[in-house]
């Protein structure tokens, strides 16, 4: 029986304790097998009721609540449009959980509670034999925006470097798909300081307001009148 859960171990980022006990037929067998598989290092227990045999945190990380994928620093990390090796893994999720962080192999994952009208432009990858689901690189640096979880001069600095990669069309898409009228005019501010101009397309979406070009800066700075944005910092 031992044999026959770790292959099925293998199979899986991650195994859940109602399907140890489905392969067991017994719910204390199965206790007694993931706390022998446990004690002995040949599973390892990411949180209450959930295990797995792989010790690498990107590989588990978006099988822990489901549906979620992997997005900001490790997604961006994962396409080669930052050099930076994230110390934390994000997780967008629809699920909401108890605990938004855990801690596993060495790596702090936090998950990200979002409504299922952000919930798009991820993609399906193999990772190892496993599969992981990761945002793409344009929905790596939307969600990196849309939850101010990266400052808008790292944008912009990531943007500078892989304008050549990035998908403008569908970068746009996606911010105007969010519906988030502050992200679309700094994402249409930092396009245009890289000779991008997409005014005539996003427009529509420029109120009056003012919008702080960072959102963790207050909002004191030269005021660039096409894109209603306070350059509070320096690009």
């Amino acid at each position: 029986m031992k044999a026959t859960l770790l292959k099925e171990f293998e199979k899986h980022a991650v195994i859940d304790r109602r399907k140890v006990e489905g392969i067991t037929g017994s719910g204390a067998y199965a206790s007694i097998l993931l706390h022998r598989l446990k004690k002995s290092g040949q599973i390892f227990e990411i949180e209450r009721n959930r295990y797995t045999v792989h010790k690498d945190a990107l590989l588990v990380a978006s099988r822990i609540s489901w549906p979620s994928y992997i997005s900001i620093w490790s997604a961006l990390r994962y396409h080669n449009l930052t050099e930076q090796i994230p110390q934390t893994i994000w997780v967008v999720t629809t699920k909401k959980r108890r605990n938004a962080r855990l801690t596993f192999a060495g790596m702090e994952i936090i998950f990200i509670l979002t409504s299922p009208k952000y919930f798009f432009g991820f993609e399906k990858v193999d990772l190892k034999g496993i599969e992981v689901f990761i945002a793409d690189p344009e929905k790596s640096v939307i969600d990196s925006m849309l939850f101010r979880r990266v400052s808008v001069s790292e944008i912009f600095s990531i943007l500078e470097s892989n304008l050549n990669s990035i998908r403008t069309g569908r970068l746009l898409s996606y911010a105007v798909r969010t519906g988030n009228k502050a992200m679309i005019k700094r994402l249409g501010f930092l396009l245009d300081k890289l000779d991008k101009d997409y005014f005539e397309r996003l427009k529509k979406y420029v109120y009056p307001a003012c919008t702080p070009l960072e959102y963790n800066l207050s909002a004191k700075g030269e005021l660039n009148a096409k894109w209603r944005i306070v350059e509070n910092v320096r690009l």
